[in-house]
């Protein structure tokens, strides 16, 4: 009995694997699949509709591809999330990581008021000696003093995007929790992705 049990699994399984693929669901069963989206609904609120959707992954997701209309970015620091909209329906989103305790980033309306593709802090980075080796390293030139013999080199920002005084979005290191001075650092792919997609003057609404 268990042999024949055995060699049934067995010639389902490769039936299975010898079949051809199913074709991607259509947008109609995805609907009735139960899958939602987010919209940006008219007073600025976000809601929910049942459409065609993707699984967000650990680094975010994008699918505005097809999707066309006015761009606009919203901040979820109690997530550590950001959302991209095209046209108020949801594009793509980024896990981030926003200011650390006595950095913390400003919530508001903002936009886009800088983009530099190859952007390097003048404000944070390391002190490294003539040889470029680090001697003090997450320093802030405002705040920590000058080891003789060091200079200052700052920080990468690649896909920098300003919203407001020294503060903007770019790739960074993501620990999982607030960590930066202020900035709202994302997965390298998805900063690029956000800085190809939002022009200078798009809105940027940062929220807790």
């Amino acid at each position: 009995m268990k042999l024949l049990l055995a060699c049934s699994l067995l010639a389902v399984s490769l039936a299975g694997c010898s079949s051809t693929p199913k074709a991607p669901p259509t947008v109609r069963e995805l609907e009735s699949a139960g899958y939602e989206t987010q919209y940006l609904g008219a007073d600025g609120q976000v809601v929910t509709r049942s459409t065609r959707a993707a699984q967000p992954q650990e680094t975010g997701f994008w699918r505005g591809a097809g999707l066309s209309g006015a761009p606009s970015i919203v901040i979820d620091l109690g997530k550590q999330e950001a959302y991209f909209y095209k046209g108020g329906e949801l594009a793509g989103m980024s896990p981030i990581s926003s200011g650390r305790e006595g950095y913390r980033t400003p919530t508001g309306n903002f936009r886009i008021i800088q983009k530099n593709r190859d952007h390097v802090s003048n404000l944070y980075g390391n002190y490294v000696d003539s040889a470029g080796n680090v001697v003090v390293r997450n320093v802030g030139v405002m705040e920590d003093r000058r080891p003789p013999g060091t200079h200052f080199q700052g920080a990468p920002m690649p896909y920098f995007m300003r919203i407001v005084n020294g503060v903007g979005m770019h790739a960074g290191y993501l620990p999982g929790v607030p960590d930066s001075h202020g900035c709202i650092r994302m997965p390298s792919e998805m900063a690029e992705i956000f800085f190809e997609n939002a022009p200078s003057g798009t809105p940027v609404a940062v929220r807790h």
